[in-house]
């Protein structure tokens, strides 16, 4: 059994599909399917059960993958003990973000890093948190920011900063001449929101314990895949919708649309950071906090 041949497996596991696995993992087909094979011999069980069209993995096998990843990590980590005393700056950093904060946080992030730990550069990605969560565990990403409650075994979370949601509307929508909106008050209006999926989503019904009962009175909800492609439904006067602060401020600049607050209790997010409790780069992590940090004091600034 070999460090190889555990790797194979996890990544086979991942795929699902033996050419996938080998190109993830730079082999040929057969190379990879012979070392399986002969993995599963020394073991004596099957870890795959295989069809034409699909693998999938056994019961047993699925435990044995879930060991193996964290036989991987655990060479990973000796590897990055053995180089202690070298610079934890100077390797890529692998950061996730919920769809609804990467594209508003990631613009500002990267330069704030580049200053702090120019040897570091970033290796960003977009998800859902569910996808997000799985990446963390597997080892995929380094760290992630997500909004809470997120909880994960042998994770660890820091709370970053509370975010208000912000009310869009079309020019000519009634409430545009409010100074605030009132958030329940969120199902009396045509609300446009993201699909199913998107943690954001949720956080909008649960500002608004009455939306979820007009929802499922009204059977038919306007979606949209983006806040972008939302905002522009908003400008052409479909409807109205819900944005984070960090969506609004200085990126929906448009005569089509206005933006107002809410009423005071804000309906809001707390944005926060997680990472692995393993994490053998703990100092890449404090630069990273420490960029989201100075982000979101810049953020303050621009918003007084």
């Amino acid at each position: 059994m070999t460090l190889t041949e555990l790797r194979y497996i996890v990544t086979l596991a991942r795929e699902q599909h033996f050419g996938h696995a080998a190109e993830r993992c730079f082999v040929s087909q057969p190379t990879l399917s012979i070392a399986v094979k002969k993995l599963e011999e020394e073991l004596g069980i099957a870890l795959f059960e295989r069809s034409k069209n699909s693998v999938r993995v056994t019961p047993t096998g699925e435990r044995i993958v879930q060991q193996a990843q964290k036989v991987l990590e655990q060479a990973d980590t000796i590897k990055d003990l053995a180089q202690q005393g070298k610079d934890q700056l100077c390797s890529p950093l692998r950061v996730g973000a919920i769809y609804t904060i990467g594209p508003y946080l990631f613009p500002h992030l990267v330069p704030e890093v580049q200053r702090l730990a120019p040897q570091m550069p970033l290796y960003i990605e977009e998800n859902f948190t569910e996808t997000l969560r799985g990446k963390i565990r597997n080892g995929d990403l380094d760290a992630i920011i997500v909004a809470l409650p997120f909880s994960e075994p042998d994770v660890l979370t820091r709370p970053l900063y509370d975010e208000p949601f912000m009310m869009l509307l079309p020019r000519k929508h009634p409430w545009a001449s409010q100074e605030t909106i009132d958030s329940q008050r969120l199902d009396e209006t045509e609300l446009l929101m993201l699909g199913e999926g998107h943690c954001f989503r949720d956080h909008v019904l649960e500002s608004c314990p009455t939306l979820s009962q007009a929802m499922h009175q009204r059977h038919q909800l306007t979606e949209g895949s983006s806040l972008e492609t939302i905002r522009m439904m908003v400008a052409s006067g479909l409807g109205t919708s819900v944005l984070p602060q960090s969506a609004v401020q200085g990126h929906y600049q448009s005569d089509l649309v206005v933006v107002r607050p809410f009423q005071m209790p804000q309906p809001m997010r707390t944005v926060a950071i997680a990472w692995r409790a393993s994490f053998p780069r703990p100092k890449a992590i404090d630069v990273l906090i420490e960029s989201l940090s100075r982000c979101q004091l810049a953020s303050s600034d621009e918003s007084a």
